[in-house]
């Protein structure tokens, strides 16, 4: 099969699909209706160390390192062991790739434990924050053209492929993800930049108050390594478990990454969004949720569960109803109608319960009474949490895509300077 007659889209060979984020990286092949796997954004740092007394699970590891270099570690399976020094850190910063070195590592681990084939087989298309910077942009090119010599790649807006995976060239996509919520509004599939709002309230915003919640009235926060066994309690009943025995040395930005994750498992399971704003009365008549924690001790959550939620929402100025009509306020009068006609939802934190209706609810009061509203969200958490992967699987294998590619032979004729003037 030569260079020159290589058929992107063509069923012989997959284009891939990469699509980062600050909770985690989704990786997989177009044409598929999910990603192969998701990879979490950050990566443990092993301590300096020579390479004599390596446990035999990390010889096989996911980590390329030399004779006392650090290791790295990636992927769930193995940045969730407790291990001596292990620092966590993630290589996303305000949406957009930070740290380059610990993004390599993770694309390595992609290529050879998800994708498990060569790189210079399979086209690349990466999304993009909508506020990427070129600097940016031209980096990753250059990265994946001389790196992983991939044989043509792509780079979109995230928000654009959200829209796309809801079958719309022209909506208003409401992201609430990790660390933030946005809203960008997208027409004729190219982003409208000049009104691009976005606030730093998302998911892990929730967890942070969630916690702080939690432990002002006294609840034990053990995650779940630090847990041997544990007996069975009645409710309110102060746990009952042996500690397991830990490495000494673990890092404080470890432990908090794994009370982190128990803070999104709680967020999940008991917080929820009232359809109108908070009223203590309102709340306390929904009935209670039942929520157990690693350690045994379990209790039932009521209007509290509400209240921690409504901070997405009641805020003057970066709530989610405020920001998406902000958003569109600033977007020409003549494209406003259709921008309501299709507002989409998407991010994994918009899976809270209640979110599409509150912020369905918010937008009907901003909006002109003129306006038809209308809400997109999947109902199902995959096509939610992955929209944009979602939109970047179907735009790869669209045929009339096949022309947009930069190829390899493009970017060698004219350098990264290419993927500002192919890629909008």
């Amino acid at each position: 099969m030569s260079g020159g007659t290589m058929l992107y889209g063509g069923d012989e060979i997959g284009a891939l699909v990469f699509d980062p984020g600050h909770h985690s990286l989704r990786v997989g092949y177009a044409q598929e209706d999910s990603p192969k796997a998701e990879i979490p954004s950050v990566v443990g740092i092993g301590a300096k160390a020579p390479d004599t007394n390596l446990d035999p699970e990390t010889k096989t590891d996911n980590s390329v390192t030399p004779n006392n270099a650090r290791k790295y570690y990636v992927d769930t399976n193995y940045v969730n062991v407790p291990r001596s020094q292990m620092e966590v850190q993630t290589y996303m910063k305000d949406g957009m790739i930070d740290n380059w070195e610990l993004f390599e590592k993770v694309i390595d681990y992609a290529y050879a434990n998800v994708i498990q084939s060569e790189p210079e087989y399979h086209p690349v298309l990466f999304s993009e924050a909508s506020w990427n910077v070129r600097n940016n942009r031209e980096k990753l090119t250059e990265l994946m053209f001389e790196k992983y010599n991939v044989p043509a790649f792509f780079l979109v807006k995230n928000a654009v492929l959200a829209a796309f995976s809801s079958g719309r060239a022209t909506a208003l996509v409401v992201d609430s993800g990790a660390t933030h919520t946005s809203a960008v509004p997208v027409h004729e599939g190219y982003v409208l930049s000049q009104a691009v709002v976005k606030s730093p309230l998302g998911g892990d915003f929730l967890s942070r108050q969630c916690r702080q919640h939690l432990e002002k009235h006294g609840i034990d926060l053990s995650p779940v390594y630090k847990i041997a066994s544990k007996d069975v309690v009645k409710e309110r009943d102060n746990a009952r478990f042996t500690l397991r025995k830990l490495p000494e040395n673990l890092t404080q930005s470890w432990q908090n990454y794994m009370t982190q994750l128990m803070m999104q498992d709680f967020q999940m399971n008991v917080l929820q969004v009232l359809e109108n704003p908070y009223d203590e009365r309102v709340a306390s008549q929904i009935p209670m949720v039942h929520y157990e924690f690693p350690n045994g001790y379990h209790q039932d959550f009521g209007s509290e569960r509400f209240k921690i939620a409504e901070s997405l929402f009641d805020n003057a100025m970066l709530g989610a109803g405020q920001l998406a009509s902000t958003s569109v306020g600033m977007c020409d009068a003549d494209v406003r109608l259709s921008l309501f006609g299709s507002v989409v939802v998407t991010g994994g934190n918009t899976l809270l319960q209640g979110f599409p209706e509150r912020l369905n609810r918010d937008l009907q009061l901003r909006a002109p009474s003129n306006t038809r509203l209308k809400m997109i969200s999947a109902n199902g958490s995959v096509e939610r949490r992955f929209g944009a992967w979602i939109g970047g699987s179907i735009l790869a294998s669209i045929g009339t895509f096949q022309q947009m590619w930069i190829s390899s032979q493009e970017y060698e004729e004219a350098g990264k300077s290419q993927v500002e003037r192919k890629c909008p």
